[in-house]
């Protein structure tokens, strides 16, 4: 399944909507139909980073900084897990979280070079706007995972599905409909296939 058709097969899962650091840990999809990287090229990450209106549409990104959204998005999946399987949170994890929400400096830097003197250093265009955008998706996951909405975080219960949400409906297990549907029907399957007793 490519990811521009998992993304009309599957409706943003309960909870992503505002929070675009839920919507990153799932643009990395497992479903019946196979893996699907929704950020897996420049191109994919692009048009994510666009929908989100973390981008504007008239940049692209490269080649590292796609890598750098992924690894972001690693980290992320990897505190939910955690906090969803109730262990403690991967020091890596922490880390590169840490490192996106401090990297945007404040001001231009100061720097010195021979030919100049004293300067302020502008970082690329380019890595500063990425730097912005995962510092403003760092945030979002650290306010996620410290926030009142903790307890409602749930990982899909629908094999093999990847994806985490917030539930909104009591002990809602399933992040769509189809999920529910699928394991509502696996259960009727197993249901019938089990021998009559008597």
């Amino acid at each position: 399944m490519d990811a521009a058709a998992s993304r009309h097969l599957l409706p943003p899962a309960p909870g992503e909507d505002g929070r675009p650091a839920l919507a990153l840990a799932n643009t990395w999809l497992v479903t019946p139909a196979g893996t699907t990287d929704m950020i897996g090229d420049r191109e994919l990450a692009t048009a994510w980073l666009v929908e989100q209106n973390l981008i504007d549409s008239a940049l692209t990104l490269g080649d590292p900084c796609t890598a750098r959204l992924r690894t972001l998005r690693h980290s992320v999946r990897g505190l939910l897990t955690a906090l969803t399987q109730k262990e403690p949170a991967p020091q890596h994890a922490l880390t590169t979280v840490n490192d996106a929400l401090t990297a945007v400096p404040r001001a231009q830097l100061l720097a010195w070079s021979s030919e100049q003197g004293l300067y302020r250093r502008r970082l690329h265009p380019l890595d500063q706007a990425t730097d912005h955008i995962l510092a403003e998706l760092a945030a979002d996951a650290a306010d996620l995972l410290t926030g009142p909405d903790v307890p409602r975080i749930a990982a899909c219960a629908a094999e093999p599905c990847s994806r985490f949400l917030v539930r909104t409906h009591g002990a809602r297990l399933w992040c769509s409909v189809r999920c529910g549907d699928r394991v509502r029907a696996a259960r009727a399957y197993a249901r019938r296939r089990r021998p009559s007793s008597g």
